[in-house]
């Protein structure tokens, strides 16, 4: 059928099951949103309040979900402003596609009004990208960025579309994601989109076996990979089976219970005791979709210094970039693992492990009485929320506490930026995750400066009526950047001071929110259980103390066990 090709983008992104897209409306993209008004009721549309919004909600829908998440923005500013929230995606493996519509094909490369070369921007930070210049290419454009978005090492993928080629005509052909056995075009088309990892090497399996029955101090490092893949069931059995000591990368929280016996905590700059002191002390480590970051591997060439090391990862450029193995398999970290572990005995390592444990796996802190503490306000969530709570965050000493105090369940419970490090992705992730499951209940932990940086989302929680709680750790500073100019530059706290406005909780109010204050731990159960009941978001400031730190550390390109602090 002859279809505009607003139509057709429109009707390719239904082939791919999309029924919520998060954006921000423009010149440029009109035709698209028009084309969207007849098509009443066939998506769910959230117009956030800038475009870096729409890309962080898409992108928290995506990890929430596991399914690709979708947002629009138009030409130039308006594309521009998804690239934080790209990048964003790109560093986590998150499989968004964002769409955006530049000027007509006959006024690119004209320097035209909102031009922007929005591909030529986002090639270092998309999988790929394309630019759609003729209608008649649209639609296969399309059904191939979803399928790179989705498949092998999931990731954001960018369409740029001129706004012409939105009003030109052109046959479309539907075609089916149930399709892949159809003969013919259709079929031929399926086969083409239908992007699947390599099979792993039996050999490299099987060796990776015969290594693991010689080892007497196994340890496991669960990463982002296994959260991505959904392996988490096969990772638990292979971890059983085993009987190894585990640690956690921040994007592997989720892949394992949080009550699992066998987990040490989080591993890197700030990570426990016992998972640190272990990987200096095993004998083989086997690290499954982690890709060895300069927050875990401080300082390469004495990480896992006494040990073999192994890599399991689908990404082919991830093997020895950061640190050199002894041995790697590349693909899918659940097909690695099911063929993996029915080769391995039931092993039992209760020397190494009692070892191990011997060391905290969680840090203490100190409670002051009369005032609020950080891990007053998490245990009180983890007490009064359903176990099921997703926790979204943005960056910072608030990120680090949570994942410290919380226990996460299952993938896509923790919303948080692990490699850009993106302040202000919190509460559009939290948009996202409560759009896709409106009946949980969304926290969305935060800091002073961070909250700062895209507290205007509230106006899109507040229009849909999202009731995601916000709770802010208000220290007064950047905490974070405070605490290394604590430890390392002498207490020079140079630009790092946030005395100043606004008010959170008459911001709250503004947004038709709820806002509430508190100062001991009395006043947070209190409000924090009155948020919970209210069916509308809800803003809480936590004042808390300006010099609380973030224990352990470990200083950059440190050895992982010259602790800073303990």
């Amino acid at each position: 059928m002859q279809l505009n090709g607003a139509r057709i983008l429109l009707e390719c992104l239904r082939e791919q099951g999309v029924d919520t897209i998060f954006g921000y409306p423009g010149g440029t993209i009109l035709n698209v949103y028009d084309e969207m008004y007849k098509m009443e009721g066939a998506f769910h549309h959230v117009l956030t309040a800038h475009e870096q919004g729409a890309c962080h909600a898409a992108d928290g829908y995506a990890r929430a979900t596991g399914k690709v998440g979708v947002c629009f923005a138009t030409s130039g500013p308006g594309a521009t402003n998804l690239v934080t929230g790209i990048a964003t995606a790109y560093l986590d493996s998150s499989p968004i596609v964002a769409i955006t519509c530049n000027v007509s094909t006959s006024l690119i490369g004209k320097d035209s009004f909102q031009e922007v070369d929005i591909t030529g921007v986002t090639m270092p930070i998309t999988k790929c990208n394309f630019l759609v210049r003729d209608v008649n290419n649209l639609a296969d454009t399309v059904r191939e960025a979803f399928a790179i978005a989705r498949s092998g090492r999931p990731g954001p993928v960018l369409i740029d579309i001129a706004k012409d080629v939105t009003a030109s005509m052109a046959e479309y052909e539907k075609m089916s994601m149930k399709s892949h056995g159809k003969s013919g075009h259709l079929g031929a088309l399926m086969q083409r989109y239908d992007f699947k990892p390599p099979e792993p090497d039996m050999e490299d399996i099987q060796l990776l076996a015969d290594m693991l029955r010689q080892s007497k101090r196994p340890f496991l490092i669960c990463g982002g990979g296994v959260v991505r893949s959904r392996a988490h069931e096969a990772f638990r059995a292979f971890m059983r089976r085993v009987d190894a000591p585990v640690a956690l990368t921040v994007m592997g929280a989720g892949a394992v219970p949080g009550d699992e016996p066998l987990v040490t905590g989080m591993i890197g700059m700030h990570g426990s005791q016992a998972s640190n002191i272990a990987v200096d002390a095993c004998d083989l480590l086997i690290a499954v979709g982690c890709r060895f970051s300069d927050r875990v591997a401080l300082k390469p060439d004495t990480f896992a210094q006494h040990a073999k090391i192994v890599q399991i990862d689908i990404d082919r450029s991830e093997i020895n970039k950061n640190v050199q193995t002894d041995h790697h398999i590349v693909g899918d970290a659940r097909r690695v693992l099911e063929l993996l572990t029915p080769l391995v005995p039931e092993m039992h390592h209760d020397e190494w492990k009692a070892e191990v444990f011997s060391h905290p796996t969680e840090t203490y802190y100190e409670e002051h009485p009369g005032t609020l503490t950080p891990s007053q306000v998490l245990s009180s969530i983890v007490a009064q929320a359903p176990d099921d709570t997703i926790i979204s965050t943005d960056v910072g000493q608030h990120q680090m506490w949570a994942i410290q105090h919380f226990h996460f369940d299952y993938p896509g419970q923790l919303l948080t930026s692990g490699g850009f490090g993106t302040m202000g992705f919190g509460l559009g992730a939290a948009i996202g995750a409560q759009t896709a499951f409106p009946d949980k209940k969304v926290v969305h932990i935060t800091g002073d400066g961070s909250f700062r940086m895209n507290c205007n989302e509230l106006a899109t929680e507040s229009y849909y009526k999202l009731p995601i709680i916000t709770v802010i750790f208000d220290n007064r500073t950047l905490g974070m950047v405070r605490q290394w100019q604590n430890l390392i530059y002498g207490q020079r706290y140079s630009q790092t001071t946030l005395d100043r406005a606004p008010d959170f909780v008459k911001l709250a109010d503004a947004y038709g929110l709820n806002g509430f204050r508190a100062s001991n731990e009395a006043e947070f159960k209190e409000v924090f259980q009155k948020a919970l009941n209210s069916d509308r978001g809800s803003v809480i400031d936590c004042m808390i103390d300006m010099d609380e730190k973030v224990r352990p550390m470990v200083g950059g390109g440190s050895h992982i066990t010259d602790f800073m602090l303990n």
